[in-house]
C-alpha cells in the first residue's frame, strides 16, 4: 500500500472517530451541531441503511450520523442560506452535480441545492473531501475570514490542502478537490424522518 493510500485511510478512520462515534464535533460559531445518532454495530457493519429523526435539527444547524463508516452531515439550511446558494453558480466547479465521486449522484440532488425539492432546505452530504478523504470544518459565517475569499456566502472548508464547498457541497473552481462532496441516496419516511443509503430505487 502507498504511503497517500496508508495517509489516507488514517484521516478517514480519525475522522470516523471523531464525527460519527463521538458525537461532538467543533463547528463555527454560526452553526450548530446537534446531537448524533448511534445506529447499531450490526448495523453499521453491514452498511445497512439508517433511520435518522431530523425534527431537533432547526435552521442553521447540522447534525452527524454515522453511515458505512463515513460521516454524514445533515443541515437544515436558513432562508438566508438557501438564497445565497445561486450567487455561487459560476463560481463552483460543478454547479448541477454532473460528476460523481465515489457515489452516483441521486437524480433528485441534480440541481443547486442538491437536496429534494420537497425538501430543499435540508442538505444530506457526505462529510468527506473528495481530494485526500480529509474532513472539511463549517464555515457557515458569511464575509471575509482567514483562508477563505473576501465574497464568501458560507460553507465549508478543508483544512488539510484548501478547497471549499458552498452550502450545497459543490466545491469552488481551482481547488484540489476534484469533484463535489457525496449525497447518499436517501428518503423521506415523515417530514421529521429520513432513511440514508435507501431510497425508491432500493439501497446503495
Amino acid at each position: 500500500m502507498s504511503n497517500e493510500k496508508q495517509v489516507d485511510s488514517g484521516r478517514r478512520g480519525l475522522l470516523v472517530a471523531t464525527c460519527a462515534a463521538g458525537g461532538v464535533v467543533g463547528v463555527s460559531t454560526a452553526g450548530v451541531l446537534v446531537s448524533t445518532l448511534q445506529p447499531s454495530e450490526r448495523a453499521k457493519a453491514a452498511g445497512a441503511p439508517v433511520e435518522v429523526d431530523i425534527s431537533d435539527v432547526k435552521p442553521g444547524e447540522m447534525k452527524v450520523v454515522e453511515w458505512r463508516g463515513k460521516p454524514v452531515w445533515i443541515l437544515r439550511r436558513t432562508p438566508e442560506m438557501l438564497a445565497s446558494l445561486p450567487k455561487n453558480d459560476s463560481l463552483v466547479a460543478d454547479p448541477n452535480s454532473d460528476k460523481s465521486f465515489q457515489i452516483p449522484v441521486p437524480e433528485y440532488a441534480k440541481n443547486e441545492f442538491r437536496a429534494r425539492q420537497d425538501h430543499k432546505e435540508v442538505l444530506v452530504t457526505v462529510g468527506i473531501c473528495s481530494h485526500l478523504g480529509c474532513s472539511p470544518s463549517s464555515r457557515f459565517t458569511e464575509g471575509p475570514q482567514p483562508n477563505l475569499p473576501d465574497d464568501w456566502h458560507g460553507g465549508f472548508l478543508c483544512p488539510c490542502h484548501g478547497s471549499t464547498f458552498d452550502l450545497s457541497g459543490r466545491v469552488f473552481k481551482n481547488k484540489p478537490a476534484p469533484a463535489n462532496l457525496d449525497v447518499p441516496p436517501y428518503m423521506y419516511l415523515s417530514d421529521n424522518k429520513i432513511v440514508i443509503g435507501k431510497d425508491e430505487k432500493g439501497e446503495a
